[in-house]
């Protein structure tokens, strides 16, 4: 007689307990990896930005944070755009398998590079710019092996550039621009290990020759300008690269730009302000220029005709020794 309301009794009791532990079973987030990133909000002190880190929800679905599809652990951490005083909190370097991690547009983040983030063996991007970052670049970078994209432009990071940053074999793009390095450019890097990344060193204090070693390297991208280079550079071009811009302006370079053979490929060239001479060679007409500039040097002779080379106006050309031609004077 009373078989029915046992069964009904059963049957409320599996729902409300599986109601009571479904979420439980349906977190993907990784217990070690939630305590972390917590430990990282309380350092960070800013609960209006990590305000969806609570602790009752999945960590894979909070802002700022990915899991990975298979493994659920935490593989990327973006912190960007927002008032967080204080540190890079040393338990970024708690996270195994971080592959992405970004601290961008954090003006109030001091201190230096965080020593804990030579532990993430798996990272491939690292982004630590638009802060207030001090010291100097770290030589533990070398050791992050996986690295595809370094940027730590627009800080105010000082020191010398380690040489030890040849040794990163997958580096597509290597930023270190708008900070405050100084002494030369590496040696090393003419000899890069792997690829030969994009390389950005501008709006620094570097000083020295340009090593003849980065010659030997055929980089797509290389940015060098608003330094304190001097000597020559010319060997950094030549008809077998593929180099696609290069940026030398706002140094004190000097060398003979009728000699200079550039690549085919090249589409950005900007030489203004140096001690270049000569004049500017008649195979320049055979490139597809979209940015030129070799104002405030010391160049002669008639500018050439043909190509992109009177599309730019006479800002690219004026302030020299005696260029002249269209857009220019014509020459006497």
């Amino acid at each position: 007689m009373h078989a029915p309301n046992s069964s009904l009794s059963l049957s409320l009791s599996l729902i409300i307990f599986t109601i009571l532990i479904s979420p439980s079973l349906c977190a993907r987030c990784n217990p070690n990896d939630k305590k972390v990133l917590l430990n990282i909000k309380k350092a960070l002190n800013n609960p209006y930005i990590l305000s969806s880190w609570n602790p009752d929800h999945d960590c894979c679905d909070w802002y700022c944070v990915d899991c990975d599809s298979t493994t659920n652990r935490i593989n990327s951490l973006t912190i960007f755009a927002g008032d967080l005083p204080g540190q890079i909190p040393a338990e970024v370097g708690d996270l195994p398998y971080l592959e992405t991690l970004e601290f961008h547009k954090l003006t109030n983040l001091t201190g230096p590079i965080q020593p804990s983030i030579a532990k993430l063996k798996h990272l491939k991007f690292l982004r630590i710019s638009w802060t207030n970052i001090s010291g100097s670049v770290p030589d533990f970078i070398s050791q992050l092996s996986n690295l595809t994209f370094l940027d730590l432009a627009f800080n105010s990071l000082s020191g010398s550039i380690p040489s030890s940053l040849s040794k990163l074999q997958n580096l597509d793009a290597l930023h270190l621009d708008r900070n405050k390095l100084t002494g030369p450019i590496p040696d090393s890097f003419g000899k890069f290990e792997g690829k030969v990344p994009e390389l950005y060193l501008s709006h620094n204090q570097l000083s020295g020759k340009i090593p003849d070693s980065l010659g030997n390297m055929d980089f797509n991208a290389i940015d060098l300008s608003r330094n304190k280079l001097e000597g020559d550079a010319s060997f950094l071009f030549g008809s077998n690269k593929t180099t696609f811009k290069v940026d030398l302006s706002r140094n004190m370079l000097e060398f003979n730009l009728s000699k200079v053979v550039f690549p085919k490929s090249l589409a950005s060239l900007d030489l203004n302000h140096n001690k270049l001479f000569g004049s500017i060679p008649e195979e320049m007409t055979s490139l597809s220029l979209q940015l030129f500039n070799v104002s405030y040097n010391r160049l002669c002779g008639k500018i050439p005709v043909g190509g992109s080379l009177q599309r730019f106006d006479y800002s690219t050309y004026f302030h020299n020794r005696c260029l002249c031609g269209a857009p220019l004077e014509s020459c006497k």
